[in-house]
Parts: structure tokens; sequence; C-alpha cells
């Protein structure tokens, strides 16, 4: 297997990177960053810079690439220093906001704009997302968080449209959303207090769930939105 990793230096996309380069059906891994390059090296992985919010920058990495089995963007913003999630429609921020869009949702659009033709290997395939389950606009219950629901909520209707297109012109690929839990990173750190130690998950945790999802998805199954347990979740 050929496989693609963007946003493979954070907290989830590096677990990725880890589990899969010690499978002995991985060939190669092509995980991407934003900054600075990891420290961690392994012969099967290929670190690559990578701006996902700039499409010129995607367009001519994607033109380097060949045939791709899965490719898996764990790439996600929830706060920066300056701004956290809102509590209160008082705290919108319209640069914030639009800034949870270009990381939260842009880049699997333009991934599969600059990809799709990588996938056209007729083999099974995976396109994966990681999502969140406060995207899912049937559970929404506390409200809040408006920039980081809205662009998890949008991210998961591209991934439904693009299942729906892709199913008539790349039958072989299963396009899927996915809900990793609440994992231990720099992401969840500031609002970790509240959550039960069961329910808190190392980044290899959440990824060998995650995992477990993709290896059983089949293309048929395409367009759904997955929790770490297999759980589909609502829209």
């Amino acid at each position: 297997m050929k496989i693609v990793i963007t946003g493979g230096s954070g907290g989830i996309g590096g677990a990725f990177v880890e589990r899969l380069a010690a499978r002995p059906n991985v060939e190669k891994i092509i995980a991407t960053y934003n900054r600075n390059p990891p420290d961690a090296e392994h012969h099967k992985v290929s670190w690559q810079r990578l701006d996902l919010t700039d499409e010129a920058a995607i367009r001519d990495w994607a033109a380097q690439l060949g045939e791709i089995d899965w490719l898996i963007n764990a790439a996600g913003i929830l706060h920066i220093s300056a701004q956290g999630p809102e509590k209160t429609i008082r705290h919108i921020d319209p640069a914030f906001f639009l800034h949870s869009i270009s990381i939260n949702t842009l880049p699997s659009l333009l991934l599969a704009k600059h990809l799709h033709t990588r996938f056209r290997h007729g083999r099974p395939a995976v396109f994966a997302s990681v999502s969140a389950r406060v995207g899912s606009i049937a559970d929404n219950r506390l409200g809040g968080w408006f920039s980081y629901r809205a662009s998890k909520a949008a991210l998961n209707m591209c991934l439904k449209t693009l299942a729906i297109e892709w199913r008539r012109t790349l039958p072989n690929v299963a396009v899927a959303a996915l809900h990793p839990g609440t994992t231990d990173t720099p992401l969840s750190k500031p609002f970790q207090h509240n959550v039960p130690r069961a329910q808190l998950f190392a980044p290899g945790q959440s990824v060998d769930y995650l995992l477990q999802v993709l290896d059983g998805l089949e293309p048929g199954q395409s367009g759904q939105f997955r929790a770490f347990d297999g759980e589909i979740l609502p829209w």
C-alpha cells in the first residue's frame, strides 16, 4: 500500500504515521507537515512540507505523486494563541471563523481536487478526513464553539458530496469522515478537565481504533461519518 497522511506532524497524524509504517503491507508513506519537520524517521516515510491552505502548493506537490491507496487528512485547528473556541455568539471573530474554515474544511476539497487521478488504479481505496462529533448538527446539544462546529459540519457536507460524485467517477474509493474521540493532543489540552479518564485517548489508542474502522471500510460504505468505535454518527 502507498499512503498519504496530511497533517502528519500533529498528534493524531503522527500516530497514523507510526502505526501504518509498522504494517508489513505498507510500502511507502508520504507524510506532510506545515512548519517544522518531525524528528521521527522511518525508512518507509517521506516527510514533505506542505501548506494545506495554498492550492498552488498542493497542485505542484500532487503532480509529483504516483498512485495512492489511502489518503488520511489529519490537519485541524480548534484554537490559536489569541483565540479560543467561542462560548457565546458575542465572541465571534470573522477572521478566526474564516481561518477555521481554511484549516478544517478547505484542505480536504483541495486534496480531492488535485489527487483524484491518483485513485484511478481500480483497487479498493480510502479518502478520509479527521472530523469531530461536535460537527454533527443533529448531535449538537450544548451550543458554543461556533467556528469549530461550523467548519467541521462544512467538512462533513463536503465529504458527503464528494462521496456522491466519486460513486460515479471513482467507485473504488470509500470517502469517510472520522471522529477520533477526545484525544490527548495540544488541540484538546485546554478542554480536558471535564473529560473522564477512560474517555481521554492517547493518540496511538485513538488511531488504533480508527484503523479498525478504516480496515473494515468498503467502497459501498462511502459517504459515512464514523466514530472511533465504528458507530455511524448523525449528520
